[in-house]
């Protein structure tokens, strides 16, 4: 009968692929198990790897998803998945030691605990093979953020690998954010009761095969993550996160105009009365058209990360989408507030309802037609 199921996300990770197996092979003896690679349409073939390898050993199998990006949900559709009824979650890119999943699995078992970790800083850890101590010290940090604002006090709450039962993440899998790129301070922020964990010391080593897909927008994750479990209930995270760069925008657009200005109208921006005449619109325009293209390059790099356009022909179409829904916005954001004001609302609050009705409407404009399907 099947005991376990190991979920391994996985992006351009094919020369990883063959090794992990063999190594949970020669960890797992004498246990019933399963490895589920979720794989996010990776360009080097990843997913073609483990269906080689599927087909000469039934315990391996794919997960490719096509338009969905992340680890966090990567891990939870991978864990929703299974039948097994205890779940692991582990990198794919032998990081992770799958040496110590027997002891976490018999934790497990025993009834005791609920949840079994393998942490980075636990007495007997180490992480002098990995080589990167800037990252360590980053991680360090992270941790204690982390336990703050969960309330969780664990040694690595930003730890990668854990397992848990099946029954137990699934209880609570439709209450998951799936944002940002650690599901274990997802899971440990939104289960209601207290988990009993047990922690064992991983030494972490340095990736095998392949680089690193951890890139600047991590710590914007991690961020994000934060305040997905904090706040992400009364304001949405991606909506939060699409007004702040249409806030920045705002910025930009302002810096621009005023530089277009010396530019273009010279002494004239300091002495002349450029405000009524073409130079103005002229300038404006154009700096409406930098913000804009500010806005949907953080946007897509960063709102919708997951659903990031990539390619010169994708990234023009969608900047041409999201130019138009822009002018849609714009046109919602001043008629509402001519109508509210029209009919006597104070004009401060009418042109802050219509920017507020604005952005609502860009953002689900561009969720729609930009980053998401027709």
């Amino acid at each position: 009968m099947l005991q376990l199921a190991v979920i391994l996300p996985t992006y351009r990770e094919r020369a990883n692929i063959a090794p992990m197996v063999a190594r949970l092979d020669a960890a797992l003896q004498g246990v019933a198990w399963e490895a589920i690679f979720v794989d996010d349409n990776s360009p080097d073939g990843t997913a073609d790897e483990v269906r080689r390898i599927a087909l000469d050993d039934p315990r391996v199998r794919v997960i490719e998803r096509i338009g969905r990006r992340g680890l966090a949900s990567a891990a939870i559709e991978g864990m929703c998945a299974t039948a097994a009824p205890i779940v692991a979650v582990m990198d794919a890119d032998q990081q992770h030691d799958p040496e110590l999943l027997p002891k976490m699995l018999s934790a497990v078992e025993s009834g005791e605990y609920d949840l079994a970790y393998a942490s980075r800083f636990a007495e007997g850890a180490s992480t002098e093979e990995w080589g990167r101590p800037d990252r360590v010290k980053a991680s360090g940090l992270a941790n204690r953020i982390a336990n703050k604002v969960t309330g969780v006090e664990l040694s690595d709450p930003m730890s990668g690998y854990f397992m848990l039962r099946a029954e137990t993440l699934r209880a609570d899998a439709h209450r998951l954010s799936g944002v940002g790129f650690k599901i274990l301070l997802d899971i440990l922020a939104t289960v209601d009761r207290p988990l009993k964990v047990k922690e064992f010391p991983l030494n972490f080593v340095a990736r095998i095969e392949g680089e690193s897909k951890l890139d600047q927008t991590v710590v914007f994750e991690f961020l994000v993550g934060l305040y997905d479990k904090w706040l992400g209930r009364i304001i949405p995270t991606r909506f939060a996160l699409f007004g702040t760069v249409g806030a920045l925008g705002v910025a930009v657009q302002l810096g621009a105009l005023w530089v277009l200005l010396k530019l273009i109208a010279g002494e004239r921006f300091v002495y002349g009365n450029w405000s009524e005449s073409a130079t103005f619109n002229t300038a404006n325009t154009l700096a409406a058209i930098i913000a804009m293209t500010f806005n949907f390059v953080l946007n897509n790099e960063l709102t919708y990360s997951d659903k990031r356009l990539r390619g010169f022909g994708p990234l023009m179409r969608g900047w041409a989408q999201f130019g138009l829904t822009c002018s849609l916005g714009l046109l919602t954001n001043i008629g509402s507030a001519a109508v509210l004001k029209t009919i006597g609302f104070h004009a401060v609050i009418a042109v802050i309802v219509g920017i507020v009705l604005g952005s609502v409407w860009n953002f689900a404009l561009s969720s729609r037609f930009v980053w998401g399907k027709y």
